[in-house]
């Protein structure tokens, strides 16, 4: 059994280049435990980390950051501030040629584009088929980034570009994995639409035009924490595996030692 952390909140800034950074200490499991503090933390992306920030990640104790970005995200956006003695592993969770003209015209497009794409319930289904697709299809990432945790990569933060979806379910992932109550693991992915959190939006076009109420609204399904998603991701384990147990089994093929090996990387002493 490792040896039991305090349960002390650790401090939560407002960073000002890294956006919706977060401990998850706290989080209660079913069985009574708690998720350790100081264990497990998330995050949008660090490429734009200022001096300070980067001083009070560094202050962390991190031993692995998981960049869940792909190539066009890291063109975008630009790779992570080093941290010095701090491992990076990059896990991209998306194709970054899969929707690459939707994403150019999310920047780049006038109302009427945006319109054709998102209007009518387009942005939440292309979500919700999102995270469908992510809980399906990279399994093998998921399983990875278990069985990293449960072997020596704690304290350990996790985050893609905004920190909300492919981060949010890798969190979600790893949560379930220990017996975090799914409720609480909800709470916690909303919390990346609190203000000072939520992903800011990239347009080319910032005139009052471009960023209208009509254009934020159309643009909400994609850039905002909705309940429905994370259930999507519940619903597809539900029905293709059964069930957690045979997710974590078959799907990740984590097996119940490792599985006990992550309860005592990130949870409290039972």
């Amino acid at each position: 059994m490792t040896q039991q952390l305090p349960q002390i909140p650790s401090t939560e800034p407002e960073l000002a280049g890294v956006r919706n950074f977060r401990d998850v200490g706290g989080l209660p499991t079913a069985d009574g435990r708690r998720v350790r503090y100081g264990r497990l933390f998330r995050s949008g992306h660090l490429a734009h980390a200022t001096a300070e920030d980067a001083a009070f990640l560094g202050g962390l104790g991190l031993h692995t950051v998981f960049d869940f970005r792909n190539a066009a995200d890291h063109r975008l956006e630009g790779p992570d501030v080093e941290l010095p003695g701090v491992r990076n592993v990059s896990i991209p969770l998306s194709d970054p040629a899969d929707g690459a003209e939707f994403w150019q015209m999310v920047r780049d497009g006038d109302l009427d584009q945006l319109r054709s794409i998102l209007a009518d319930g387009k942005g939440t289904n292309r979500m919700i088929a999102s995270y469908r697709a992510i809980i399906q299809d990279r399994t093998a990432e998921h399983s990875r980034v278990l069985h990293a945790l449960a072997e020596d990569s704690v304290p350990a933060l996790m985050h893609c570009a905004a920190g909300k979806d492919r981060a949010g379910l890798s969190i979600a992932v790893s949560l379930l994995a220990v017996g975090v109550e799914r409720d609480a693991i909800e709470a916690d992915y909303l919390k990346s639409n609190d203000a000072h959190r939520r992903y800011k939006v990239q347009r080319s076009d910032t005139s009052a035009d471009g960023m209208s109420p009509e254009v934020m609204e159309l643009l909400n399904p994609l850039f905002g924490a909705h309940a429905d998603y994370l259930a999507a991701a519940f619903a597809t384990i539900e029905e293709t595996w059964g069930g957690t147990d045979r997710y974590f089994s078959e799907g990740l093929k984590l097996a119940p030692k490792t599985r006990e090996q992550l309860r005592d990387r990130l949870l409290d002493e039972a």
